[in-house]
């Protein structure tokens, strides 16, 4: 559109609606034609001046709190790099000097982004309602007061929708905060175990509402050398899920020290689960690593095969021993178990459905990515680097939908 010749400055100056632009430190920027005239501003008072030396507050009103609330909503787009709608806000305008008049408004302020993907501006577009909260509260004598009252109304109900819904976003957002606080308290660290070479890694899903209960697990095995590596998938978001989650890898955890195998310690889980509350349908697949024998023993309760990339780049899915999920069947029945040799050098990738499941896409389409990122980066010296690497190749440049946990275990 720049080629064709377009004047966005000009367009800018003619749009309908008042709109301020502000740098991040609140100093106008520009301000079009609608939002001088609304204003009752010239182009000198304003633009190049910082938004509360232009629009001081109201010095008589202890009370007043529009400045307050605006600066705040303002933080809010800057720190959060999101737009936030404002509830209608009285902010009353100095019409002549020591003269003030009440005003009400109802702003909207939205980021704009430089190339570097950092703030850059603030637009801040207001809309003068100063006339319906009249006619709301009857203050109005002329003959539009029957009609304006009826709009002012129907404003005063959208205002009250916009305040609860600023509300569930608040709600929701200390929700996903503490959901996100108690995952990262009950997944174990990123740590060796007994020296091997591993990396996990945790990435939450994009959304406020999609926090989820994925989890991960490595564990130091009795008798020999010998981990147990998990990864599972609780259905549901939210911090119900999150909580399920903890309770489900601990109790696997101890069920794993005391199992034959991994097919005995998802079995003890299915019974765990049958009496667990928010834990239907839950994944997980278990391997146990015995570098003694060289042997993975597996089992899966419904999850997504984990690959095993021999030297040489020749990838296998260990899927040879999967079973429905958790608590699928009425009674609880015996889990299949399969073992697979692995080689010094080969690579072991447990990882949950965020990483490979897209929308509209043949899963095996998403496994096949999988398999052919971690062959292009398998010879990387560090684990780290290559799960790293996976998720670069893998997850959404605008941020996954879904949670997603990644172990990777260098054999």
């Amino acid at each position: 559109m720049a080629e064709a010749g377009i004047d966005y400055a000009a367009v800018f100056r003619s749009l309908p609606g008042a709109v301020g632009l502000l740098t991040p430190e609140l100093v106008f920027a520009d301000a079009n034609v609608a939002f001088l005239r609304q204003a009752g501003r010239t182009r000198e008072q304003v633009v190049g001046r910082h938004l509360f030396d232009a629009f001081p507050g109201q010095p008589h009103d202890a009370d007043a709190s529009g400045m307050r609330n605006l600066e705040a909503s303002l933080r809010r787009v800057l720190d959060g790099e999101v737009s936030d709608v404002m509830p209608v806000q009285r902010y009353d305008i100095e019409a002549s000097p020591g003269r003030w008049e009440e005003r009400y408004w109802s702003p909207v302020n939205a980021p704009v982004f430089g190339p570097d993907g950092r703030v850059v501006l603030v637009i801040h577009r207001v809309e003068e309602v100063t006339e319906l909260i009249r006619a709301a509260d009857g203050r109005t004598a002329d003959g539009r007061g029957a009609g304006l009252r009826v709009e002012a109304e129907l404003y005063s109900r959208l205002r009250e929708l916009e305040e609860v819904n600023q509300r569930l976003r608040l709600a929701h957002a200390r929700e996903r905060e503490v959901a996100l606080a108690l995952q990262g308290a009950m997944l174990p660290p990123a740590r060796p175990i007994r020296l091997h070479r591993t990396a996990v890694r945790y990435q939450p899903a994009t959304a406020a509402l999609n926090v989820c209960g994925d989890w991960y697990d490595l564990e130091p095995l009795l008798g020999g050398d010998r981990i147990a590596v998990t990864v599972g998938d609780v259905v549901g978001h939210g911090l119900a899920a999150a909580v399920v989650m903890g309770q489900l890898r601990s109790a696997l955890s101890a069920a794993s020290l005391v199992a034959a195998g991994p097919a005995q310690a998802l079995d003890a889980l299915g019974r765990y689960a049958h009496f667990l509350d928010g834990a239907e349908s839950t994944t997980a697949v278990t391997c146990f690593i015995d570098w003694d024998r060289r042997t993975i023993s597996y089992s899966s309760a419904g999850h997504l095969p984990p690959v095993l990339l021999h030297t040489g780049a020749v990838a296998e899915l260990l899927d040879g021993a999967t079973d429905p999920p958790l608590d699928a069947h009425p009674e609880p029945t015996p889990r299949p178990q399969a073992a697979v040799p692995f080689a010094p050098g080969d690579l072991l990738v447990l990882y949950t459905d965020g990483l490979v499941e897209r929308r509209g896409e043949d899963i095996d389409t998403g496994l096949d990515r999988l398999v052919a990122s971690v062959r292009r980066h398998h010879a990387l010296p560090e684990p780290g680097g290559i799960a790293d690497a996976v998720l670069g190749d893998l997850l959404p440049a605008e941020g996954a939908t879904d949670d997603t946990a990644l172990v990777i275990v260098c054999l």
